[in-house]
Protein backbone atom coordinates (compact mmCIF):
# COMPACT_ATOMS: atom_id res chain seq x y z
CA UNK A 1 0.00 0.00 0.00
CA UNK A 2 1.54 3.23 -1.20
CA UNK A 3 0.90 6.48 0.39
CA UNK A 4 -0.27 9.33 -1.85
CA UNK A 5 0.05 12.80 -0.75
CA UNK A 6 -3.18 15.01 -0.19
CA UNK A 7 -3.46 18.26 -1.29
CA UNK A 8 -5.72 18.99 1.44
CA UNK A 9 -4.52 20.01 4.42
CA UNK A 10 -4.58 17.89 7.66
CA UNK A 11 -6.86 18.77 10.62
CA UNK A 12 -5.75 20.56 13.60
CA UNK A 13 -6.24 20.18 16.82
CA UNK A 14 -8.13 23.55 16.53
CA UNK A 15 -10.16 22.05 14.32
CA UNK A 16 -14.02 21.67 14.65
CA UNK A 17 -15.01 18.17 16.89
CA UNK A 18 -17.75 18.08 14.40
CA UNK A 19 -15.34 18.14 11.19
CA UNK A 20 -13.15 15.66 12.85
CA UNK A 21 -16.00 13.24 13.56
CA UNK A 22 -17.24 13.69 9.97
CA UNK A 23 -13.92 12.41 8.44
CA UNK A 24 -12.82 9.78 10.36
CA UNK A 25 -16.22 7.83 11.23
CA UNK A 26 -17.04 6.35 8.03
CA UNK A 27 -13.22 5.09 7.82
CA UNK A 28 -12.98 3.48 11.29
CA UNK A 29 -14.86 0.34 10.59
CA UNK A 30 -12.05 0.09 7.82
CA UNK A 31 -9.38 0.44 9.79
CA UNK A 32 -10.67 -1.78 12.78
CA UNK A 33 -10.97 -4.53 9.67
CA UNK A 34 -7.89 -4.12 8.61
CA UNK A 35 -5.57 -4.37 12.38
CA UNK A 36 -7.72 -7.59 13.13
CA UNK A 37 -6.71 -9.60 9.52
CA UNK A 38 -3.26 -7.78 9.42
CA UNK A 39 -4.00 -7.95 5.38
CA UNK A 40 -5.33 -5.27 3.21
CA UNK A 41 -6.75 -8.51 0.49
CA UNK A 42 -7.71 -10.42 3.85
CA UNK A 43 -9.68 -7.36 5.04
CA UNK A 44 -11.44 -6.21 1.85
CA UNK A 45 -12.57 -9.64 1.40
CA UNK A 46 -14.01 -10.01 4.50
CA UNK A 47 -15.81 -6.66 4.46
CA UNK A 48 -16.97 -6.80 1.25
CA UNK A 49 -15.50 -3.51 -0.17
CA UNK A 50 -12.76 -3.31 -3.37
CA UNK A 51 -9.11 -3.39 -2.38
CA UNK A 52 -8.77 -0.22 -3.51
CA UNK A 53 -11.04 1.33 -1.41
CA UNK A 54 -9.82 0.31 1.96
CA UNK A 55 -6.29 1.11 0.49
CA UNK A 56 -7.21 4.55 0.19
CA UNK A 57 -9.67 5.13 3.12
CA UNK A 58 -5.89 3.59 5.28
CA UNK A 59 -4.08 6.28 4.03
CA UNK A 60 -6.54 9.26 4.31
CA UNK A 61 -7.14 8.43 7.85
CA UNK A 62 -3.90 8.71 8.49
CA UNK A 63 -3.41 11.42 6.46
CA UNK A 64 -6.11 13.06 8.87
CA UNK A 65 -4.49 12.11 11.94
CA UNK A 66 -1.07 13.36 10.51
CA UNK A 67 -0.03 9.81 12.21
CA UNK A 68 1.16 6.68 11.12
CA UNK A 69 -0.98 3.52 11.42
CA UNK A 70 0.34 0.84 10.56
CA UNK A 71 3.82 -0.19 9.26
CA UNK A 72 4.04 -1.54 5.93
CA UNK A 73 5.36 -4.89 4.07
CA UNK A 74 3.64 -5.71 1.25
CA UNK A 75 -0.18 -6.23 1.64
CA UNK A 76 0.72 -7.46 5.11
CA UNK A 77 0.31 -4.38 7.83
CA UNK A 78 1.22 -3.98 11.30
CA UNK A 79 -0.23 -1.75 13.95
CA UNK A 80 2.41 1.14 14.92
CA UNK A 81 2.13 2.04 18.81
CA UNK A 82 0.01 4.99 17.82
CA UNK A 83 -2.05 2.44 15.82
CA UNK A 84 -2.63 -0.07 18.78
CA UNK A 85 -3.99 3.21 21.09
CA UNK A 86 -5.97 4.00 18.62
CA UNK A 87 -6.98 0.97 18.21
CA UNK A 88 -8.10 0.58 21.04
CA UNK A 89 -10.48 3.60 21.25
CA UNK A 90 -11.87 2.68 18.08
CA UNK A 91 -13.19 -0.70 18.71
CA UNK A 92 -14.91 0.87 21.92
CA UNK A 93 -16.60 2.99 19.59
CA UNK A 94 -17.65 0.95 17.35
CA UNK A 95 -19.05 -1.71 19.84
CA UNK A 96 -21.01 1.51 21.01
CA UNK A 97 -22.07 1.82 17.79
CA UNK A 98 -23.42 -1.67 17.51
CA UNK A 99 -25.37 -1.88 20.90
CA UNK A 100 -27.16 1.63 20.35
CA UNK A 101 -28.15 -0.01 16.85
CA UNK A 102 -29.22 -3.34 18.35
CA UNK A 103 -31.28 -1.41 20.70
CA UNK A 104 -33.48 1.33 18.24
CA UNK A 105 -33.78 -2.00 15.97
CA UNK A 106 -35.02 -3.86 18.99
CA UNK A 107 -37.40 -1.03 20.29
CA UNK A 108 -38.62 -0.93 16.88
CA UNK A 109 -40.04 -4.68 16.68
CA UNK A 110 -42.98 -5.05 15.95
CA UNK A 111 -44.12 -7.54 18.12
CA UNK A 112 -41.41 -6.65 21.08
CA UNK A 113 -40.52 -3.21 20.77
CA UNK A 114 -41.08 -0.28 23.34
CA UNK A 115 -43.41 2.36 23.36
CA UNK A 116 -42.52 5.59 25.76
CA UNK A 117 -46.06 6.63 27.42
CA UNK A 118 -46.77 9.81 29.67
CA UNK A 119 -49.72 10.03 31.45
CA UNK A 120 -51.17 12.17 34.32
CA UNK A 121 -51.02 11.55 38.10
CA UNK A 122 -55.06 10.93 38.20
CA UNK A 123 -54.98 8.37 35.24
CA UNK A 124 -52.22 6.13 37.41
CA UNK A 125 -53.83 3.73 39.69
CA UNK A 126 -56.57 2.37 37.35
CA UNK A 127 -56.80 3.45 34.00
CA UNK A 128 -53.30 3.24 32.26
CA UNK A 129 -52.74 -0.06 34.34
CA UNK A 130 -56.10 -1.48 32.47
CA UNK A 131 -55.10 0.33 29.08
CA UNK A 132 -51.71 -1.69 29.18
CA UNK A 133 -53.22 -4.84 30.51
CA UNK A 134 -55.76 -4.84 27.91
CA UNK A 135 -53.44 -3.72 24.50
CA UNK A 136 -51.14 -7.07 25.96
CA UNK A 137 -53.52 -9.67 25.21
CA UNK A 138 -53.17 -9.05 21.22
CA UNK A 139 -49.31 -7.66 21.84
CA UNK A 140 -47.96 -9.61 24.93
CA UNK A 141 -43.98 -8.69 24.23
CA UNK A 142 -44.37 -5.13 23.49
CA UNK A 143 -42.02 -3.32 26.10
CA UNK A 144 -43.16 0.30 28.29
CA UNK A 145 -41.13 2.92 29.56
CA UNK A 146 -44.08 4.52 31.52
CA UNK A 147 -43.71 8.34 33.02
CA UNK A 148 -45.82 9.73 35.05
CA UNK A 149 -46.47 13.85 35.40
CA UNK A 150 -48.66 16.97 34.88
CA UNK A 151 -49.28 18.24 31.71
CA UNK A 152 -47.05 20.56 30.84
CA UNK A 153 -44.13 18.81 31.85
CA UNK A 154 -45.25 15.61 29.75
CA UNK A 155 -45.52 17.92 26.58
CA UNK A 156 -42.09 19.09 27.23
CA UNK A 157 -41.04 15.48 27.22
CA UNK A 158 -42.92 14.61 24.07
CA UNK A 159 -40.72 17.97 22.35
CA UNK A 160 -37.60 16.58 23.60
CA UNK A 161 -37.88 13.28 22.49
CA UNK A 162 -38.34 11.18 25.50
CA UNK A 163 -42.06 10.28 24.83
CA UNK A 164 -43.65 8.98 21.78
CA UNK A 165 -47.53 9.30 23.36
CA UNK A 166 -49.09 10.80 26.48
CA UNK A 167 -52.19 11.21 27.83
CA UNK A 168 -53.26 14.68 28.84
CA UNK A 169 -55.89 17.17 29.74
CA UNK A 170 -56.89 19.62 28.98
CA UNK A 171 -56.16 18.54 25.40
CA UNK A 172 -53.57 20.17 23.43
CA UNK A 173 -53.38 22.98 21.17
CA UNK A 174 -50.32 23.66 19.88
CA UNK A 175 -48.72 23.71 15.77
CA UNK A 176 -46.16 21.45 16.65
CA UNK A 177 -48.61 18.50 17.87
CA UNK A 178 -51.39 16.21 17.08
CA UNK A 179 -53.73 15.37 19.75
CA UNK A 180 -57.02 13.79 19.42
CA UNK A 181 -60.10 13.98 22.25
CA UNK A 182 -60.40 10.58 23.64
CA UNK A 183 -63.06 10.89 26.65
CA UNK A 184 -64.36 13.26 29.47
CA UNK A 185 -64.63 12.76 32.64
CA UNK A 186 -66.98 14.65 35.13
CA UNK A 187 -65.25 16.43 37.68
CA UNK A 188 -66.90 16.60 41.91
CA UNK A 189 -66.61 19.21 44.62
CA UNK A 190 -65.41 17.43 47.07
CA UNK A 191 -66.19 18.74 50.33
CA UNK A 192 -64.98 17.68 54.35
CA UNK A 193 -68.27 15.28 55.52
CA UNK A 194 -69.07 18.18 58.36
CA UNK A 195 -69.10 20.76 56.32
CA UNK A 196 -72.76 22.85 55.38
CA UNK A 197 -73.09 21.45 51.64
CA UNK A 198 -71.73 17.85 52.66
CA UNK A 199 -76.02 16.60 52.59
CA UNK A 200 -76.48 17.90 49.04
CA UNK A 201 -75.82 15.71 45.92
CA UNK A 202 -75.37 18.75 43.24
CA UNK A 203 -74.30 22.10 43.52
CA UNK A 204 -73.78 25.15 41.73
CA UNK A 205 -70.72 26.49 41.69
CA UNK A 206 -71.39 29.69 42.39
CA UNK A 207 -72.54 28.25 45.60
CA UNK A 208 -69.26 27.96 46.49
CA UNK A 209 -67.45 31.06 45.91
CA UNK A 210 -67.03 31.51 49.63
CA UNK A 211 -64.93 28.22 50.21
CA UNK A 212 -61.25 28.27 50.61
CA UNK A 213 -60.26 25.97 47.85
CA UNK A 214 -57.25 23.15 47.97
CA UNK A 215 -56.02 22.66 44.24
CA UNK A 216 -53.16 21.37 42.31
CA UNK A 217 -50.05 23.75 41.71
CA UNK A 218 -50.13 26.40 38.40
CA UNK A 219 -49.19 24.21 35.51
CA UNK A 220 -51.12 21.34 36.04
CA UNK A 221 -54.47 20.75 33.60
CA UNK A 222 -56.82 20.47 36.73
CA UNK A 223 -55.40 23.66 38.44
CA UNK A 224 -55.95 25.27 34.94
CA UNK A 225 -59.76 23.83 34.52
CA UNK A 226 -60.91 24.72 38.61
CA UNK A 227 -59.67 28.59 37.52
CA UNK A 228 -61.55 28.56 34.51
CA UNK A 229 -64.15 26.93 35.55
CA UNK A 230 -64.97 29.55 38.94
CA UNK A 231 -64.19 32.47 36.71
CA UNK A 232 -66.92 30.99 34.55
CA UNK A 233 -69.22 30.52 37.60
CA UNK A 234 -68.30 34.50 38.82
CA UNK A 235 -65.29 34.40 40.99
CA UNK A 236 -61.77 33.62 41.87
CA UNK A 237 -61.07 30.83 44.38
CA UNK A 238 -59.19 31.59 47.93
CA UNK A 239 -56.83 29.10 48.07
CA UNK A 240 -55.68 27.46 51.31
CA UNK A 241 -52.96 24.85 49.63
CA UNK A 242 -51.42 24.11 46.06
CA UNK A 243 -50.33 20.58 46.09
CA UNK A 244 -48.82 17.92 43.52
CA UNK A 245 -51.04 14.72 43.71
CA UNK A 246 -55.24 14.84 43.52
CA UNK A 247 -55.25 12.14 46.69
CA UNK A 248 -53.16 14.28 48.89
CA UNK A 249 -56.24 17.32 47.87
CA UNK A 250 -58.96 15.15 49.11
CA UNK A 251 -57.02 13.99 52.29
CA UNK A 252 -56.79 17.64 52.99
CA UNK A 253 -60.40 18.65 51.93
CA UNK A 254 -61.15 15.51 54.82
CA UNK A 255 -58.99 17.29 56.92
CA UNK A 256 -61.06 20.13 56.97
CA UNK A 257 -58.80 22.64 54.63
CA UNK A 258 -60.85 23.34 52.42
CA UNK A 259 -63.06 22.23 49.27
CA UNK A 260 -61.66 21.34 45.99
CA UNK A 261 -62.61 20.20 42.59
CA UNK A 262 -61.57 16.93 41.74
CA UNK A 263 -62.17 13.66 39.36
CA UNK A 264 -63.89 10.96 40.84
CA UNK A 265 -61.75 8.70 43.35
CA UNK A 266 -60.10 5.18 42.15
CA UNK A 267 -61.42 4.19 45.66
CA UNK A 268 -64.00 5.43 47.74
CA UNK A 269 -62.90 7.04 50.67
CA UNK A 270 -64.24 8.40 54.10
CA UNK A 271 -64.14 11.63 55.10
CA UNK A 272 -65.81 13.92 52.32
CA UNK A 273 -68.62 14.46 50.45
CA UNK A 274 -68.67 14.72 46.60
CA UNK A 275 -71.37 16.97 44.82
CA UNK A 276 -72.13 17.18 41.08
CA UNK A 277 -71.61 20.91 39.83
CA UNK A 278 -74.81 21.71 37.43
CA UNK A 279 -73.43 24.85 36.11
CA UNK A 280 -71.09 25.60 34.85
CA UNK A 281 -70.64 22.01 33.29
CA UNK A 282 -67.28 20.70 34.73
CA UNK A 283 -65.70 18.18 33.16
CA UNK A 284 -62.19 17.58 32.39
CA UNK A 285 -61.47 16.35 28.29
CA UNK A 286 -58.73 13.74 28.17
CA UNK A 287 -56.81 13.09 25.04
CA UNK A 288 -53.79 11.59 23.73
CA UNK A 289 -50.87 13.32 21.98
CA UNK A 290 -48.25 13.68 19.82
CA UNK A 291 -45.21 15.13 18.09
CA UNK A 292 -46.29 15.76 14.48
CA UNK A 293 -44.62 14.83 11.66
CA UNK A 294 -42.58 12.35 13.97
CA UNK A 295 -42.06 8.47 12.51
CA UNK A 296 -44.09 5.96 14.41
CA UNK A 297 -42.05 2.58 15.34
CA UNK A 298 -44.36 -0.23 14.76
CA UNK A 299 -45.28 -0.71 18.27
CA UNK A 300 -46.02 2.95 18.69
CA UNK A 301 -47.97 2.95 16.11
CA UNK A 302 -49.92 0.00 17.30
CA UNK A 303 -50.34 1.29 20.86
CA UNK A 304 -51.72 4.90 19.21
CA UNK A 305 -54.48 2.69 16.63
CA UNK A 306 -55.45 1.35 20.37
CA UNK A 307 -55.72 4.42 22.33
CA UNK A 308 -57.75 5.74 19.25
CA UNK A 309 -60.09 3.08 19.33
CA UNK A 310 -60.99 3.75 22.69
CA UNK A 311 -62.57 7.27 21.97
CA UNK A 312 -65.43 7.36 24.14
CA UNK A 313 -64.83 4.43 26.74
CA UNK A 314 -61.07 5.05 28.23
CA UNK A 315 -62.03 5.24 31.49
CA UNK A 316 -62.99 2.57 33.72
CA UNK A 317 -66.59 2.72 34.24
Amino acid sequence: MVHQHSSQPRLSPSSYEEDITLLLAPRLAYFAGVARQEHVTRAAQEMGVPQSTLSRAIVRLEEDLGVALFARKGRTVSLTPAGRTFLTSVERALAEVERAAESVQADADPSAGKVAFGFLHTMGSETVPELIRAFRVDHPRIRFTLVQNYGEAMIERLRAGDLDLCLTSPVPDAPDLVARRLDEQRLRLVVPDDHRLAGRKRIRLAEAADETFVTLEPGYGLRRITDDLCAEAGFTPRIAFEGEEAETLRGLVAAGLGVALLPPPAVARPGGGELGVTAPRAVREIGVAWLDGHPDTAPVAAFKRFLLSRRGHLLPD
